[in-house]
């Protein structure tokens, strides 16, 4: 395939995604009847975008196959097995997502290998590895957006701790205060993780009250109560005392590696990641935990977590900074009329949407022009030798680097 296509995509209609942001993204009445969370853009085996070829419809994965070399680059379909690498989404959260973090490629081959000898089902609840591979990702605010990311400094963790009376004697805080290095961390957060439920519930009962007393100065304490309405006597409630919260503004990102504890808490973004099912949850959500599996695999350095800027490449266009092998991400912001995006002859696929205004891609060699709004994607396939995008817009563009 050597055209630019339309893409029509899925959404993800979970539980805690917004029913206005996507929506209005793609000029659709809003509030919608369901809350939609998550745009997906690529070839995942759960919801492959379909892309408009020929008059017809085909999924992305199937026309991939037919033709890798054409669609991926014949570099990135000999380094990813004729696969797309990358999954790209919208996601829109009007409540917390749960705190999770994901395996390196090491740790996703040994834990699916051993969850394979155990004979437990991929669909089975209690598994933690459904695939080999590596999760890393990116995410760019396209609202503010709400973050936990990493584990505080141990001093600060201490001083959030004591501001909110936590039970001194409990054991996890103990073994932090007597422990102040990652050692101390990766047991303060076993302890937590592993906290009899009872136990659980009387911790968190005891900090609420001085919680709600400092919520007003403190957004730590206020989305610990926040979450507490969500997820009640959850032990993820407290997370907002260990972990760095952070609110992204519009066009800033961060970057997510394995062994990196997070979650999005509220607001919506563009996000971009390895594909890969493997997520180990830490709170805040009903759905199992392994607290000793998941903190074999958790980086327990504290510190502040670094907030990306795009980096221009040109005169429109500007790149995120990652060390993932399997996608770039950037941003073509085209502020007039007679601003031009120029594509380089070498390059990998890509896949593209428009956040707002409206643009026109044309492929100079065979005269195609396609028109991009906001909430439309298209696919631009490695066989196309060049492409110019005009009109006054944000485009954000996944793509392979080479």
């Amino acid at each position: 395939m050597n055209r630019i296509a339309v893409l029509k995509n899925s959404i993800q209609e979970y539980s805690w995604g917004s029913r206005t942001f996507i929506p209005e993204l793609m000029g659709e009445p809003a509030p919608a009847e369901n809350p939609k969370a998550e745009l997906w853009m690529g070839a995942h085996p759960k919801a492959p975008s379909q892309v408009l070829y020929d008059g017809g419809r085909i999924s992305l994965s199937e026309l991939i196959q037919e033709d890798p070399e054409g669609i991926l680059g014949p570099s990135v379909a000999a380094k990813f097995s004729s696969t797309l690498p990358f999954l790209f989404k919208v996601l829109a959260s009007a409540r917390p997502l749960s705190i999770q973090a994901h395996p390196n490629r090491e740790q996703a081959e040994e834990g699916f290998a051993r969850e394979n000898r155990m004979k437990i089902p991929l669909d089975d609840p209690r598994r933690n590895y459904r695939d080999e591979n590596h999760k890393p990702e990116l995410i760019c605010a396209l609202s503010p957006l709400t973050v936990l990311k990493g584990f505080r400094r141990i001093e600060d963790i201490l001083m959030l701790m004591d501001r909110v009376k936590a039970p001194g004697r409990e054991p996890a805080i103990e073994l932090l205060r007597v422990e102040p290095n990652a050692e101390g961390l990766k047991r303060f957060f076993l302890n937590l993780m592993t906290m009899d439920k009872e136990i659980q519930s009387r911790v968190i009962g005891q900090i609420l009250p001085m919680a709600e007393r400092s919520a007003v100065s403190d957004t730590a304490s206020d989305w610990l109560i926040r979450l507490n309405k969500e997820y009640p006597g959850d032990i993820g409630v407290l997370s907002p005392l260990f972990l760095n919260l952070i609110q992204l503004q519009p066009g800033e990102a961060m970057y997510i590696p394995a062994g990196e504890l997070h979650a999005y808490l509220e607001g919506a973004g563009i996000e971009l990641m390895a594909n890969s099912d493997n997520v180990l949850r830490g709170g805040l959500t009903p759905k199992h935990m392994d607290g000793p599996e998941l903190c074999k695999l958790l980086n327990f350095t504290a510190g502040d977590t670094d907030v990306l800027s795009p980096e221009k490449r040109d005169a429109v266009e500007a790149v995120y900074p990652s060390v993932a092998e399997e996608f770039m991400l950037s941003v073509i912001s085209l502020h007039d009329e007679g601003s031009i995006h120029k594509s380089p002859e070498e390059r990998s696929v890509e896949i593209m949407i428009c956040t707002e205004g409206k643009a026109r891609v044309t492929d100079p060699g065979n005269g195609d022009i396609l028109e991009l709004s906001g909430g439309s994607s298209i696919i631009i396939p490695a066989a196309v030798n060049q492409y110019l995008i005009q009109g006054r817009s944000t485009i954000y563009k996944a793509s392979v680097p080479l």
